[in-house]
């Protein structure tokens, strides 16, 4: 016994009246659900829509240039009575499934488990969006877990890019009140922090679309919720709707991390972390600081340009630990004038909630006396969520920070479940984390690879931006390596004094013998774009003259790694270096 199913387009997102292109299925075809039917074609992107069932294809019900929308009618199929129709895909890519029983530790059947994947990823951050991807195009079929609602991750959603679209509006900020130096005055900025933060989040839902519509391309399964490993092969998620257990083969861990709470503050909304700074609910007159690193410094930077007086605790020596001091102090000059404080060498003592803010007590041998503010971000670092995946229910080893070990091939201790990203260690950074995915993806699929990078780049997007690779000059030290240096200052760029940003360095750092490159440190406006090159240059084992010799477009900031390079090689002539 069959019966006709009506195949219709599902939720395709903000995609209307989307031009057919191609069709992939002609009548009397068996086809399985998931198999591609049509391809569509936008001005934004292509993309092809899958089966919602399986059955043989009795007539199709649109042609090559019809304009389809969700709910159009695709084809009649016809479907043995046995075989139950799929859960529909709703909206947002969530998936709607019924109500999975209550699962406990072990002893799943697949046929207990309401869906089965060869690939399961647990996170859609940049690491586990990428990892997923990549094994959809190696043929894998693949089901995302993510916990936002939109995929992307901390990063997309609560990090990276919103804190950059905050930063340029910072940036464009202080450009127009410096501009006066040369000539070119403004009356005082009006912020309309209801406007920036639209702008923040139209930027967000720009890139989370644009995510969403690469996984339906590729037929990705996204389950909205919170994931947990309840057995090796088993893992639940808890969703808006309920429980839903899944069923792998294998699968990779990209759960992430979460900014480090201090236990003995006060829970107060006027205590925030990262993703409550990114939320810019209002600029507060005072804010203090509480972390000299890559996040509070960034957060600073915004805070400052909106008008916030900024008073910055860390606990060390420098600002930007990881980072040579000498890249380092340009920022800090900069921001000692523009700031109410720089503590360095000084901690938290305590946070106090009082009805007019948020008395801090400091700590240290040049602590101030006690003060109040407005806001407090605290911006101590991140944790891996190794401990909050049931980890134990599948065996896999996770150490007492909650890190999750692997080797280079991504492999935990447990042969088919992999890990990327935050969760593997450190540096936690987004761009080793999409690497790392794709590793992974492609070990599953039996290629031969592995992560090995001979570098992975940091960049603070603060203002001046500061960008290091490979061995700093401290570490070269530590390490008893025999190295020369090289640091041009752009105060000799062309390019650097007519945008009025000359206080910026440009450093490398290579073995004395060969002179081939060991790092590089820059500090100035885009940094973080100028790296590139000296990463590049370490992973293809280059040298001082291999970059000193290639040539660079004048005037620009890039001529900045050719000058350093040829002061490494002594034949510079942009400045005066004396003979040894």
């Amino acid at each position: 016994m069959s019966k006709i199913i009506e195949v219709i387009v599902p939720d395709i997102g903000d995609f209307n009246n989307v031009e057919v292109i191609e069709i992939l299925v002609k009548p009397g075809d068996k086809i399985q659900k998931d198999d591609s039917l049509i391809a569509l074609e936008s001005e934004k992107s292509t993309m092809e829509i899958p089966s919602s069932h399986a059955g043989v294809v009795k007539s199709l019900k649109l042609k090559v240039g019809d304009k389809v929308s969700q709910g159009s009618l695709i084809l009649t199929l016809e479907a043995e009575a046995e075989i139950p129709p799929s859960p529909p895909s709703v909206k947002g890519g969530e998936v709607a499934t019924e109500t999975a029983p209550h699962i406990e530790g072990g002893g799943i059947s697949p046929s207990e488990a309401e869906i089965q994947a060869d690939v399961v990823v647990l996170g859609a951050g940049p690491g586990g969006y990428t990892a997923a991807f990549r094994a959809a195009d190696l043929g894998k079929k693949v089901v995302l877990i993510e916990r936002y609602p939109s995929l992307g991750g901390v990063c997309l959603n609560v990090g990276c890019i919103p804190s950059k679209a905050l930063l340029h509006v910072a940036k464009v900020i202080s450009e127009a009140e410096e501009i006066s130096h040369h000539g070119v005055s403004f009356g005082k900025p009006k912020i309309d922090i209801d406007q920036i933060r639209a702008w923040k989040e139209s930027v967000v839902t720009k890139l989370t679309g644009g995510l969403g519509a690469l996984a339906k391309q590729r037929n990705i399964r996204i389950i909205h919720g919170v994931g947990q490993f309840v057995a090796p092969h088993h893992i639940r998620v808890e969703t808006a709707e309920g429980e839903v257990t899944i069923t792998f083969d294998n699968g990779i861990i990209a759960a992430g991390s979460q900014a480090v709470k201090i236990p003995t503050f006060p829970v107060d909304p006027r205590v925030i972390d990262s993703t409550g700074a990114l939320q810019l609910a209002d600029v507060p007159k005072r804010m203090l600081v509480i972390g000299g690193g890559i996040i509070g410094l960034e957060m600073a930077t915004v805070y400052h340009a909106l008008g916030a007086k900024i008073t910055v605790v860390e606990r060390g020596p420098q600002l930007m630990p990881g980072a040579d001091p000498d890249i380092v102090k340009p920022l800090l000059k900069r921001i000692e004038k523009r700031y109410e404080a720089i503590l360095l060498n000084t901690s938290v003592a305590g946070l106090e909630a009082k009805k007019d803010g948020i008395l801090a007590t400091f700590g240290g041998d040049n602590a101030p006396a006690p003060q109040l503010f407005d806001r407090v971000l605290v911006a101590v670092g991140r944790s891996p969520n190794g401990k909050l995946i049931g980890a134990e229910h599948a065996g896999i080893r996770v150490d007492e920070q909650g890190f999750i070990p692997v080797d280079k091939q991504q492999r935990t201790n447990v042969p088919h479940i992999f890990a990327i990203g935050d969760i593997v260690g450190q540096p936690m950074l987004a761009h080793k984390a999409v690497h790392e995915g794709k590793v992974a993806a492609e070990v599953i699929a039996g290629h031969k690879a592995a992560f090995d990078p001979g570098t992975i780049p940091s960049v603070a997007y603060t203002d001046p931006e500061i960008a290091w690779m490979g061995l700093t000059e401290t570490e070269a030290k530590a390490q008893g390596i025999a190295y020369e240096k090289a640091s041009f200052p752009w105060a000799a760029s062309g390019r650097a004094l007519s945008i009025g940003r000359d206080e910026g360095i440009t450093k490398l750092i290579v073995e004395k013998d060969t002179r081939r490159i060991l790092g590089a440190g820059i500090v100035g406006s885009n940094a973080g774009e100028l790296i590139a090159e000296a990463v590049l240059a370490l992973e293809m084992g280059a040298d001082a003259q291999d970059i000193g010799l290639t040539i660079h477009p004048h005037p620009t900031l890039s001529e900045t790694l050719g000058f350093a390079a040829e002061m490494v090689e002594g034949t510079i002539t942009d400045l005066y270096i004396k003979r040894k």
